[in-house]
């Protein structure tokens, strides 16, 4: 998230930053960038990274070019197009938009508008899942079947089928954008083992049944500032919240996923650092065994289990 920097006075409102004024040779400009992106991000060293990412990818360059050409000449054409990149991330957008592309899991995917960023505290969901069937595979659970909810960019999903191959990974989501997204993403590292469904949550599965199932849903309050704040407001709305209480699809999914989970089976849920308490609670509520939280790197409770006894 881009994290601006406010030096005016109290009660005075910080002035509009100045247009960037970009040199005309490759390296200057990269610096001409980073200096620019200070105005919202507080760390020399992520500016400079990012300053970096942004110019090679206006250009259409590869790295190499850094070092190999670094008095490179620019156009105007490829100036004006730097400095527009520039102002769009300041104002916040990802700079994984800008890119078109994010790496999770080790994995370079295709990212839009239509989709939100993967996040790194979400691999913690895709290590829970693995350990899951893994542990039932160990147990005679011959290809385990897995589901991913509302699978957005498909970064779950693909996750997983890529490393389990001979596992069945079954993915689910409901803005045909985000699904086309996906698909792309699946493609591209040819997981064969994935099978992609536009539908709502359990809706295209009917009574189909997984070992393990998995979602990163939306879960910040409706009324949260976050969403109109940094680059929340420039990723999908409805794959942030449901709107009004942060944990009515969280609810939704703890009620219908017995239905759809072999016994024995493990239902792994995302959530907020605050929501793990109330997770647990819906969990063993519902009739879940070993319900348990787990931290993410940050120390902040993000993923939520339970097994079907």
């Amino acid at each position: 998230m881009v994290q601006r920097r406010t030096s005016s006075p109290p009660g005075e409102s910080a002035p509009p930053p100045a247009a960037t004024v970009l040199p005309a040779n490759l390296r200057p400009a990269v610096l001409a960038a980073a200096a620019a992106l200070r105005i919202a991000i507080d760390d020399d060293s992520v500016a400079l990274r990012e300053a970096e990412a942004l110019v090679l990818a206006a250009l259409v360059l590869p790295r190499s070019t850094l070092y190999a050409d670094a008095q490179r000449a620019l156009s105007s054409s490829e100036r004006a197009r730097i400095a527009e990149w520039v102002a769009r991330r300041r104002d916040g957008e990802p700079l994984a938009y800008l890119l078109g592309e994010r790496e999770f899991w080790s994995l370079t995917l295709e990212v839009s508008p239509a989709v939100l960023v993967p996040r790194p505290e979400t691999e913690l969901l895709v290590e829970r899942a693995l350990q899951a069937g893994d542990t039932l595979e160990a147990a005679g659970t011959a290809l385990p079947r897995v589901l991913d909810l509302g699978t957005g960019s498909g970064a779950i999903a693909i996750a997983i089928a890529y490393e389990r191959p001979d596992w069945q990974v079954t993915a689910v989501e409901k803005s045909a954008a985000a699904l086309a997204v996906a698909r792309r993403n699946a493609l591209r590292h040819a997981t064969t083992n994935l099978q992609l469904l536009a539908g709502d949550w359990f809706s295209p599965l009917a009574h189909r049944r997984f070992h393990v199932i998995a979602s990163n849903p939306p879960y910040v309050a409706g009324d949260d500032p976050h969403l109109t704040g940094d680059s929340l407001r420039h990723e999908p709305r409805e794959a942030l919240t449901p709107g009004g209480d942060a944990l009515a699809d969280l609810r939704q999914l703890i009620a219908a996923a017995p239905n759809h989970l072999e016994s024995g089976g493990t239902l792994l849920l995302e959530h907020g650092a605050t929501q793990g308490t109330e997770l647990c609670k819906l969990l063993v509520a519902r009739g879940f065994a070993h319900v348990v939280s787990h931290p993410d790197l940050a120390g902040h409770e993000r993923v939520t289990e339970g097994q079907l006894p």
